[in-house]
């Protein structure tokens, strides 16, 4: 099997030598840690649900980029600020899942890349496993 980069015009490409933010390896696919970073690098400021629906939206251009669709999520890592915010990532979560909704472990960590970063999230799907 060969791994390939997988990018989506909707989804700022990190520079080369850096990381890629999605991966696809037959069908899995693995995607970076995701946070709520505009085009222009400034982060969308907002609270937990506001920053959660950027990075949703960001894991979902990437696993269609893939082939995939989001029910075929099946992990997650969740990385936030303020773990009490947990049900304003959860109230987002539920507007892009339906059905069995992928493992996932919620990490409270002291900092991200910049202060006004409340939540990064990466995840793995399989591709075509939720048909």
């Amino acid at each position: 099997m060969l791994k390939e980069r997988i990018r989506s015009t909707d989804v700022r490409e990190p520079a080369d030598g850096l990381w890629s933010n999605c991966l696809r390896i037959g069908d899995l696919v693995m995607v970076s840690g995701m946070t709520a970073r505009a085009d222009d690098g400034e982060t969308v400021v907002g609270g937990d649900y506001d920053q959660a629906m950027v990075v949703f939206g960001k894991i979902k251009n990437l696993v269609e980029a893939a082939g995939g669709v989001m029910d075929d999520v099946v992990k997650m890592t969740i990385y936030v600020t303020e773990i009490g915010n947990n049900t304003e990532v959860w109230k987002a979560r539920q507007e892009f899942f339906t059905g069995d909704f992928p493992a996932c472990t919620l990490v409270e960590v002291s900092s991200l890349a910049k202060p006004e970063i409340r939540l990064e999230i990466e995840a793995t799907a399989v591709v075509g496993c939720s048909s």
